[in-house]
């Protein structure tokens, strides 16, 4: 189903005026049954599309906290393999929630693209973010996941200019990610007053539903980015969640369902009352 299955997500959600709220884990964090255990409980604590992560050794775009928890998949050895393996074990289960991949270029060029394509297909993945892909460079990876029908999601930042916004878009599929802060996941807050015009110059010049993503910790900053964005992407908050379980000797899977909860309720109740985008 692939981009059918995003596609069918946003439509549903579009349909009920709702946002999509879209979790984010490092597959295999902190070790390959636990991290199943968890993306098979997002659903059922209102996780629209999960968003996995593959771990890397030299990520660019993560801040210390996603750094830390891709440290913990590779030590427990996670593999890209190991990663398209956790998505087809939720698939077996769940056959409606998109799943998209978010990762770095390397690994994909060490697996092939054509062969990585067809793996995620294979799989259940619905789609890819890779973070240091150019457009400039992303005709070869297009080409691939076109052939599978994988959506390629694209990502445009505050200082993505007209122009550039039309190269960045050109291939996209699915949602194109709205990096709403300059610098690394965790370290900054999503400002709404900012993200509103921003979404609305991607969403004319993509025609695709945008997510925004970055700087989005709490409840009360989801429902607000819930209110202007068609999907809301949380990451570094449950993968604190994550951390502080471990810390604390305590299951990482119910803090993760308790955290995931509670922003899901937030993104979807934001627009009640004739709030909308």
């Amino acid at each position: 189903m692939t981009v059918g299955r995003l596609d069918a997500c946003f439509a549903a959600l579009a349909g009920e005026n709702r946002a999509a709220f879209v979790a984010y884990l490092v597959a295999g964090d902190p070790d390959a049954k636990t991290s199943l255990a968890m993306v098979k409980s997002l659903p059922g604590a209102g996780v629209d599309i999960v968003e996995l992560g593959f771990a890397f050794s030299d990520p660019i775009a993560e801040g210390p906290t996603i750094q830390r928890a891709s440290q913990r998949a590779l030590a427990a050895g996670m593999t890209l393999a190991g990663v398209l393996e956790l998505a087809r074990r939720f698939r077996q289960s769940d056959q409606t929630t998109p799943v998209v991949l978010m990762g770095y270029l390397n690994p994909l060029l060490t697996h092939g693209l054509e062969a990585f394509a067809a793996d995620a297909a294979a799989a259940g993945v619905d789609g890819l973010i890779v973070v240091d892909c150019p457009p400039e460079e992303a005709g070869p990876l297009a080409d691939a996941l076109q052939s599978r029908d994988l959506a390629l999601i694209c990502l445009a930042t505050p200082t993505t200019d007209d122009p550039r916004l039309a190269l960045v878009t050109r291939r996209a599929s699915g949602f194109v990610y709205y990096v709403s802060v300059a610098g690394t996941t965790g370290a900054k807050e999503a400002d709404a007053a900012m993200v509103r015009p921003a979404v609305a110059r991607v969403r004319a010049a993509s025609r695709l539903p945008v997510c925004v993503g970055f700087g989005i910790r709490t409840p009360e900053r989801a429902a607000q980015i819930a209110a202007i964005a068609d999907g809301v992407v949380v990451g570094s908050a449950l993968v604190e969640a994550i951390e502080t379980a471990i810390a604390q000797n305590r299951d990482p899977v119910s803090k993760v369902v308790e955290t995931a909860d509670a922003l899901a309720k937030a993104v979807h109740a934001a627009r009640l009352g004739g709030a909308g985008s």
